[in-house]
């Protein structure tokens, strides 16, 4: 019996948002350029130097408060038209929000939020772009930005694996699929679904049934899937 897609999941990594300006972490200029990974965003180099990683962190913000969505977000947006669209995204920016992505969760935190040290359910949004040293929670404790460092769990996996395992079809755009977790959600689909996979380079993903490449940049990616979507039906159970 064919089904047809109406729960569209879509993982998003840094390649979707390059377009918009946003520096990748893989590139010879990425983000990381002139720190030590491990410096600026893991518990050790946050505890040894709090001042650089504020100082780190606030440099993002400085560049994605003025960073506008591109033509792969909005489509994204624009697909909650005809289908129940769930973004789960590697990145940090709100971009995806921006565009008018209603469901949208961040794998790895968000760059405009702030944490408790002492109580990570307090979260608070942060107004501009600078975190301070003396900026604290409600009980006092020093805010951190709401980034999940290397080392720490990822909290929103669990509703992750929730919603790729009820996709009707998972899209992804702009990853590497090196990155764990976030790489293992595709071994939770269906093996009946489609899986599009949309970067001009197309990562090695093994073992996959039904997977189809789009070998374009985001935004043209998108457009293309879109088409591909409209008359798709797939055999379900």
């Amino acid at each position: 019996m064919k089904s047809e897609i109406k729960n569209l999941v879509v993982l998003t990594g840094a390649g979707i948002s390059a377009e918009s300006g946003i520096k990748t972490f893989r590139d010879d200029n990425g983000l990381w350029e002139g720190h030590d990974v491990m410096e600026v965003a893991s518990p050790e180099g946050w505890n040894k130097d709090k001042e650089k990683v504020l100082e780190f962190y606030n440099s993002r913000r400085k560049t994605g408060l003025y960073a506008k969505p591109n033509e792969a977000h909005l489509k994204l947006s624009e697909l909650e038209k005809k289908y129940k669209v769930t973004i789960i995204t590697q990145n940090v920016d709100d971009l995806h929000e921006k565009a008018g992505s209603s469901t949208v969760l961040h794998l790895h935190g968000e760059l405009f939020k702030a944490q408790s040290t002492i109580d990570p359910k307090l979260v608070y949004p942060i107004e501009g772009w600078e975190l301070k040293i003396g900026d604290k929670c409600e009980k006092g404790s020093q805010l951190r930005p709401y980034i999940v460092w290397f080392g720490e769990p990822v909290p929103m996996m669990t509703s992750a694996i929730s919603a790729v395992e009820n996709a009707d079809a998972l899209v992804i755009i702009g990853t590497s699929m090196l990155v764990y977790p976030a790489a293992g959600l595709i071994d939770y689909t269906r093996k009946e679904i489609p899986k599009f996979v949309i970067d001009p380079i197309i990562p090695h993903i093994p073992s996959q049934e039904n997977i189809f490449f789009i070998e374009e940049k985001a935004s043209t990616g998108v457009k293309k899937l879109e088409k591909l979507l409209k008359n798709w039906k797939f055999e379900g159970l």
